[in-house]
């Protein structure tokens, strides 16, 4: 009997000290809604691109402009979604939403993040927009695995397919477009709902 609480309390611990090192209140179903809003973006880029030019597409200076707010629109709707499902999601479980795990969760996806972000405009300004999904897709990828560290460690898994579709997608740019619908709407969608049975079920 003394085994079986001394093993009970080990657990407890252990437990403990995982929620301690990790943010766990990140929502599948804000990766699924993440890649509604990419489906969504992308369907509308594509509009734009051709709507103009008998299907076929070319990015002049004013439509890439468009296409950037539509970029800027999916990050922006998907990170506070993912913010508010986390804050939902921490207060059914009466788990904290902004400790030292949580910032340190932030610090590690941000860094990678704002880098690569700031790496893209820069190319930009060159004007090679053929690497400009390449570029997100392996950044976005780092990121993930930099913060996996510090959250549920399952997101490592969808960073390291962001990376290897980025690196196709800098192989092969005229493929660009339709890799980072994979990247960031489907793989999203499915990595989201995986996540959901795996996790948030367990917890309702």
């Amino acid at each position: 009997m003394d085994n079986d609480n001394y093993l009970k309390d080990i657990s407890e611990i252990k437990s403990l000290m995982h929620k301690s090192s990790r943010f766990i209140s990140l929502s599948g179903l804000s990766g699924i809604l993440a890649g509604i809003y990419a489906l969504t973006g992308s369907a509308l880029a594509y509009w734009l691109v051709t709507t103009d030019n008998n299907n076929t597409i070319n990015v002049n200076e004013n439509i890439f402009s468009f296409i950037l707010i539509i970029l800027a629109s999916i990050a922006f709707l998907s990170i506070i979604t993912a913010i508010l499902l986390s804050i939902k999601k921490a207060k059914k479980n009466g788990e904290a939403i902004w400790d030292s795990t949580s910032k340190r969760l932030v610090l590690n996806f941000l860094t990678p993040l704002l880098t690569g972000g700031l790496y893209i405009i820069i190319v930009l300004n060159t004007q090679p927009y053929g690497q400009t999904a390449a570029l997100m897709l392996i950044f976005y990828g780092l990121a993930l695995i930099s913060a996996s560290k510090h959250s549920i460690g399952d997101i490592k898994y969808l960073g390291f397919l962001e990376i290897t579709i980025g690196i196709f997608c800098a192989q092969m740019p005229d493929y660009g477009f339709w890799l980072w619908v994979l990247g960031f709407g489907i793989l999203h969608i499915i990595y989201g709902i995986w996540m959901y049975f795996k996790y948030d079920l367990k917890t309702q």
